[in-house]
Parts: C-alpha cells; sequence; structure tokens
C-alpha cells in the first residue's frame, strides 16, 4: 500500500511490534499470569464465537426451509413451463430452417 509515495504497511508492522514489546514490558502482571489471562480470554472469545456460529447456522437452516416452502409448489409450472418454451423454439427453428 502506498500513500503519497511512502509505503505504509512496512510503518504498521514495525507499529505493531512496538505495541507488543511496549505492551509486555509495561504489563501489570508476570508472565505466567499473563499467558493464564490471554488463555482464558482467548478460550472465552472462541466459545462465544462458536455459539454465534451456532446460532447462524440455525437461522440459515431455517431461512432455506422456508424458502425451499415458498418455492416448493411453483418449481414444478417452472419446470414446466421452460420445457414447453424450449419444445416451441425448437419446433420455430426447424419450421424456419426448413421454408
Amino acid at each position: 500500500m502506498e500513500t503519497n509515495g511512502e509505503l505504509r504497511f512496512p510503518s504498521f508492522v514495525v507499529g505493531m511490534a512496538l505495541g507488543a514489546v511496549g505492551a509486555l514490558l509495561l504489563a501489570p502482571r508476570r508472565g505466567e499470569e499473563t499467558r493464564k489471562y490471554l488463555r482464558e480470554r482467548s478460550t472465552k472469545g472462541l466459545d462465544a464465537l462458536n455459539h454465534q456460529a451456532g446460532r447462524l447456522l440455525k437461522t440459515a437452516d431455517g431461512l432455506v426451509k422456508r424458502g425451499k416452502e415458498f418455492i416448493g409448489p411453483h418449481c414444478d409450472s417452472v419446470k414446466t413451463d421452460t420445457e414447453a418454451e424450449k419444445h416451441a423454439y425448437q419446433e420455430d427453428s426447424r419450421g424456419n430452417s426448413a421454408g
């Protein structure tokens, strides 16, 4: 990514590294406590994401089911109409090529 002749991505990476180092140096807990805290937080976050994914899956399944119920009765008529149009086109193109 370049803006006004300067590369921004390397600056971003350096900033992230400096921020990580500063966070480790100024952390209010010891290393073991910090790792335990981060592990607990990441586990809670993962559990929350899994819960949300399950809810999203249920919602999507419900929408698909409702869509199939709505489309189902009309699907056969669309297939029949499409076949009729195709047959009519083929008959018309045969008639035009013969005459």
